[in-house]
């Protein structure tokens, strides 16, 4: 954390407690709502292409903080959230019609990641 907390930050950016607290609140989320879709998809009942989005949103997610933290490559990571952040627009739409309130209940996460790419785009141009 030495690394990320000397970088230059936007002044709207959330203590890093906040952002594991958002987080704590969105990870079940997301494990409720995809998990159902991909349970669905197991199942035959919703075909197995609704599943791509999700199988890469989940991985650009978990390989954001290696990313950040590990290589401490801003722009790899500005990229990779951005995948996430389009990932999950893709996934909401291809789960639509098979799961309105799995796509509702997705909703934080979009606005969540929307927030966060914003900051992240932010701390990377900050610190070019």
């Amino acid at each position: 954390m030495t690394w990320y907390d000397s970088l230059a930050k936007p002044s709207w950016t959330p203590p890093p407690s906040f952002i594991g607290t958002v987080w704590t609140i969105v990870y079940p989320i997301i494990f409720v709502a995809y998990g159902y879709v991909l349970f669905r998809i197991v199942r035959g009942e919703i075909p197995w292409s609704v599943a791509v989005p999700i199988a890469i949103n989940l991985a650009a997610n978990f390989a954001f903080t290696p990313i950040q933290f590990g290589l401490q490559n801003l722009t790899l990571a500005s990229v990779d959230i951005l995948v996430v952040l389009a990932t999950i627009v893709w996934s909401m739409i291809a789960i639509w019609p098979y799961s309105r309130w799995a796509v509702v209940a997705l909703l934080p996460y979009l606005v969540w990641v929307a927030t966060a790419s914003t900051l992240q785009l932010g701390i990377t141009w900050m610190n070019r």
